[in-house]
């Protein structure tokens, strides 16, 4: 595997889904004035064709640090505030609510994907920067939000209707509280780079440890790739826990639960208060079993391309195919029907699934086979 790189702390994908969940599950009229708002749109020209009224939220994480204690930065590691000021994006998720409102689907979209960056001005404003090659995180770096959102929707061929991003600063917060996020493992770790030492087993982990867990890479040989694993078992275990009774059902819970997500947010300026209640209000019945967890199909995780090193390939098939059935809103599981046996016409004709884009509903608990 390739070297570690500097702070590559991928915790946003929950704290996404979190900001999400307390976007749509809890009543947020009140406090849609405290979000923070970004204008990401204007000026896009040229964009997909939107052609059901299912919703895409393009989730951001950057690694901004503002808001972690010293004592926090101390047991993490990871350097204070002028580490990273927040002008990178380590986690890129893109979260499909369908038309009916009774489904989603998050996509993890690696951050090293190979891209054709589109033309734009450099960061002083001063050259024009024609169309090129280039890792979907430097879309972010060259041009924010704008730029990235008009890099993944020529990629994808979806519209992004709604932005949201997410420091990973109140992650310790948000996890603190829910209550702790439980974890498994199948063996032992012990993660120099990332200081996570834990048995195999379960374990309710706090922020800080959760921190450790969603970093951790080093300690089995699989890099990234294991890694990428572990933090979809953890977006469907922040899922089930934000999305209990026992959560939804508390006054404390969820006041500070609220304080905690509201504190790391910003979305972009077309989300209003009648939105949010409306989305409120038509996602009650979506239940963790109706979420699917996946990573992009790739056909390539360690490519290379000249000029630009490692790269993440996309599958030039499968990918497509998961696009234009996120843009269609159709299943991402197919059921498919046997006929009736020569040999024994009188049997029944049997169902099965076929997922080829190796999903997971965030119903899925690993935690519960080791109990």
């Amino acid at each position: 595997m390739k070297s570690t790189r500097a702070i590559r702390i991928i915790t946003s994908i929950s704290i996404g889904v979190v900001a999400l969940s307390a976007l749509t599950w809890l009543g947020l009229g009140q406090i849609s004035g405290q979000i923070s708002r970004v204008d990401v749109f204007a000026g896009l020209s040229n964009r997909p064709e939107k052609v059901n009224s299912a919703l895409n939220y393009l989730v951001v994480g950057s690694d901004n640090r503002a808001g972690l204690t010293k004592e926090q930065l101390k047991m993490l590691r990871v350097g204070g505030v002028n580490v990273a000021a927040g002008g990178r994006s380590d986690t890129m998720l893109l979260v499909h609510i369908s038309k009916s409102r009774d489904a989603a689907y998050i996509v993890s979209l690696p951050r090293d994907t190979l891209v054709n960056v589109p033309a734009h001005l450099s960061q002083d404003g001063k050259t024009q920067i024609p169309e090129r090659p280039g890792k979907l995180n430097s879309a972010f770096a060259f041009g924010g939000a704008p730029l990235l959102i008009q890099t993944i929707e020529a990629k994808t061929q979806l519209k992004i209707d709604h932005y949201v991003e997410v420091s990973f600063a109140g992650f310790v917060g948000v996890v603190d509280a829910l209550g702790g996020i439980q974890v498994c493992s199948k063996v032992n770790i012990n993660d120099p780079k990332s200081h996570l030492v834990m048995s195999a087993g379960s374990h309710l982990l706090d922020g800080v440890e959760a921190l450790k867990y969603v970093r951790t890479r080093d300690f089995d040989g699989r890099g990234d790739i294991g890694r990428m694993e572990r933090q979809q078992q953890f977006v469907s275990a922040i899922i089930r826990k934000a999305t209990s009774s026992g959560t939804l059902l508390n006054p404390l819970k969820l006041a500070s639960f609220y304080q905690a997500t509201i504190s790391t947010v910003k979305m972009d300026e077309g989300v209003n208060k009648n939105d949010l209640l409306t989305l409120a209000k038509q996602m009650r019945n979506l239940s963790s079993g109706n979420v699917r967890t996946m990573t992009v199909p790739l056909s390539d995780p360690n490519g290379h391309f000249p000029g630009l090193g490692s790269v993440v390939i996309w599958d030039d098939v499968l990918a497509p195919d998961l696009w234009s059935r996120i843009k269609n809103d159709t299943a991402l599981v197919d059921a498919v029907t046997s006929k009736k046996s020569s040999a024994s016409p009188s049997a029944s004709p049997t169902t099965s699934t076929i997922d080829k884009f190796k999903t997971h509903t965030a119903a899925e608990n690993p935690c519960a086979s080791n109990k």
